[in-house]
């Protein structure tokens, strides 16, 4: 599955890329028309806020309503067959671009906290952010977690 959130879901986007899911944020103050053409063109699920959106969108959209990130995932798993642990950590969590693994270079740039950690090390190819096991990440993980266990309610 592919997605694309409004710019109001923007947590759950993050959240989406962390399990490794394709998933686009819509601009601030985007236009809708482009954005429901873009949906089609490639296949996505519009996630969205916006009750007018939905409609306008039709089946290929799910309308949320929960105010917190951890519900608005659960409300997203109720309806779709969404695995949270489907790719862990395996996109840019800031512009969604799939990541790669990072070069020596790139490891010697990082914290030496981070490279001690032993990897793996990821960079995205687009923006150039870097990914280590660390903290973050295990919080991340285990949100995820905890979200794969969760048994789904409408």
């Amino acid at each position: 599955m592919r997605f694309m959130c409004d710019e109001m879901l923007a947590r759950l986007a993050r959240l989406l890329r962390a399990a490794g899911y394709d998933t686009l944020l819509a601009a601030d103050g985007g236009r809708d028309t482009p954005m429901l053409q873009q949906i089609k063109a490639e296949g996505r699920v519009l996630v969205t806020r916006d009750r007018r959106l939905a409609e306008r969108a039709g089946p290929s959209a799910v309308l949320l309503s929960q105010d917190k990130t951890a519900d608005q995932a659960a409300a997203l798993a109720a309806r779709l067959p969404i695995d949270w642990e489907h790719a862990p950590f395996t996109r840019c969590v800031i512009d969604n671009a799939p990541l790669r693994e990072a070069d020596e270079d790139e490891v010697g740039r990082m914290p030496a906290d981070a490279r001690a950690l032993g990897g793996p090390y990821r960079a995205c190819p687009s923006c150039g952010r870097l990914y280590w096991p660390g903290s973050h990440v295990k919080r991340m993980a285990r949100q995820l977690h905890d979200l794969a266990r969760m048994r789904p309610q409408a």
